[in-house]
């Protein structure tokens, strides 16, 4: 029961927080299993009235390894690394010849992992077509944070007793958030017109 309102609490809180948290540059998800192969997603919000996004660099911190990329219909991908073939360690994606107009996010997946258990913080930059820059290094009180992956040595295990572990609740808020911001975004593609 205790963990049901827990879960509550948070699903009610990401209603809440949920347009703000649209309005960054996210790698998701952002909680992820360290040494294991995994789906990511880099999303980058168009903010800027009049312009359309051009080009989105994603410069990878050490330690997380892309594996393979999604295909993005629209934009070309030039990959940065040291070594060749399975041994390659890319630590820059570059992504242009696309263009996502206002209120629209670029979006690009990859399969990758963080080898260690620790905090991944990337660093992306947005090139508008006008020629202007987002930046979005910065911390995570800031305008333009960082986006930032948490890779743990386990994502299960529970408390033992039937019980919902930390880690579910965190992971159940995530899937939450997700849905939310699925919503949003088919609303505003839509112009607001009914789902139904």
């Amino acid at each position: 029961m205790h963990a049901r309102l827990v879960i509550a609490g948070a699903l009610g809180a990401l209603a809440v927080t949920a347009p703000n948290a649209s309005a960054h540059a996210v790698v998701s998800p952002p909680v992820a299993q360290s040494g294991t192969l995994q789906y990511f997603t880099l999303s980058v919000p168009t903010e800027k009235e009049g312009a359309a996004t051009t080009k989105i660099e994603l410069d990878v911190p050490p330690g997380f390894v892309i594996d393979s990329y999604q295909p993005s219909p629209g934009w070309k991908r030039k990959v940065i690394a040291k070594g060749s073939g399975e041994d390659a360690v890319v630590s820059k994606v570059v992504w242009t010849g696309g263009k996502v107009p206002t209120g629209e996010d670029s979006v690009f997946a990859f399969n990758a992992d963080g080898s260690k258990a620790r905090d991944y913080t990337f660093k992306v930059v947005q090139t508008y077509s006008d020629g202007s820059v987002v930046d979005w290094s910065g911390p995570e009180s800031s305008d333009t944070p960082a986006p930032v992956v948490t890779s743990v040595t386990s994502l299960g295990g529970g408390s033992g007793d039937g019980g919902t572990s930390t880690l579910e609740i965190v992971a159940l808020a995530v899937a939450g958030i997700a849905l939310v911001l699925a919503a949003v975004g088919l609303v505003a593609r839509t112009g607001g017109r009914s789902l139904t």
